[in-house]
């Protein structure tokens, strides 16, 4: 009897402690509610009720305001200006002339027929990589994400293995494929053990192409792969079962049942995909530089070369094409989900 009543005192003291501890939480919580509320309640009979969301919604308004319109607004004024000053009322008006470099070519085809030739090596192989990186990495996160959705052993264990890239700073992605393909790198090592020859796999423009390609499928595909998993557990299984019914096989199964539903779920994966690769820069720069000479040389980083990382910096050329590149991705983004739109109703 002595024993329990000991063994019971701790308990209660516990428990005592905790609605104590709990007790003063809700009475700060209780406090500043009223507090807020000496401040709002007078506010919200001045104002009035319809109009107190917005009260609410003012901070981020002004941070949006601050940190992305005005940025946007003032890029838009940089890039009809000229000269090499930095502040904006040192710079003379020069209207579209900037625009007018930019888009100075015989042949639009042929970069060296160009005023500005390294915007349109840029152009070009930014449209070689969107078109690399954002089809092979939607193929094969969609493939990825088909099997990953299988009952297959330790299949937890492979959907974190698929997703540990992404966690991974872009630098860090760079700088570690960078010491893998280098000339005295690790993959060059093994090759060199099997009696081949070493490759300049970041020295020739066509291998160095390729592997920023693979390279940045490698590091996001987990993303997009995590996104169309969750996108093929919404289908209910009573789908496939009825399908199977009717006599439908696997593909037609796909083809009739997963992809249609799947189809919203596609839409964004592209669009992401999309404007993700349009705007790529650290990963290239660390692991190649834009090398060698502009192979591998995207939009974002000839705006940053213009800009900031040459002698003379033309802060007006490059806000001008950064604005052209911010036109062209509003424009491929709109058309994209218009196609999506259309091809959801044929599908249906």
């Amino acid at each position: 009897m002595d024993e329990r009543k000991v063994e019971d005192r701790p308990n209660s003291s516990a428990g005592g402690l905790g609605k104590l501890l709990g007790g003063g939480v809700m009475w700060l919580f209780s406090a500043a509610m009223r507090l807020i509320g000496l401040v709002l309640e007078p506010l919200q009979r001045v104002i009035g009720v319809r109009r107190m969301p917005w009260v609410f919604l003012l901070p981020n308004l002004i941070i949006f305001g601050l940190f992305i319109l005005f940025p946007m607004v003032l890029n838009v004024y940089y890039s009809t200006t000229g000269g090499t000053n930095l502040f904006p009322q040192d710079r003379p008006f020069v209207g579209a002339e900037n625009y007018e470099r930019l888009f100075d070519c015989d042949n639009f085809l042929d970069p060296n027929s160009c005023a500005e030739d390294r915007f349109w090596r840029a152009v070009r192989n930014t449209g070689i990589f969107v078109l690399g990186q954002v089809g092979g990495m939607v193929i094969l996160s969609l493939l990825t994400a088909i099997v990953l959705n299988q009952r297959i052993v330790a299949r937890g264990f492979f959907r974190s293995v698929f997703f540990y890239p992404v966690l991974l700073s872009p630098v860090v992605v760079a700088l570690i494929w960078k010491w893998i393909l280098q000339r005295d790198g690790v993959l060059n090592a093994v090759l060199l053990n099997l009696g081949f020859e070493p490759i300049q796999f970041l020295l020739n423009g066509n291998w160095a192409m390729s592997w920023v390609i693979i390279v940045s499928i490698w590091a996001h595909m987990g993303f997009y792969t995590l996104i169309l998993l969750a996108g093929l557990q919404s289908i209910p299984a009573e789908l496939y079962d009825a399908a199977s019914i009717d006599g439908a096989n696997t593909i037609q199964g796909f083809r009739n049942v997963t992809l249609p539903l799947l189809m919203p779920t596609m839409m964004v994966v592209l669009v992401l995909a999309l404007i993700r690769a349009v705007q790529m820069f650290d990963e290239v720069y660390v692991l190649t530089g834009g090398g060698p000479g502009t192979a591998t040389m995207l939009i974002v980083q000839y705006i940053y070369t213009t800009g900031f990382a040459t002698q003379v910096q033309r802060f007006g050329l490059a806000a001008a094409a950064s604005v052209v590149l911010g036109v062209v991705l509003l424009v491929a983004t709109l058309a994209q989900l218009r196609l999506g739109r259309s091809t959801e109703g044929h599908l249906a």
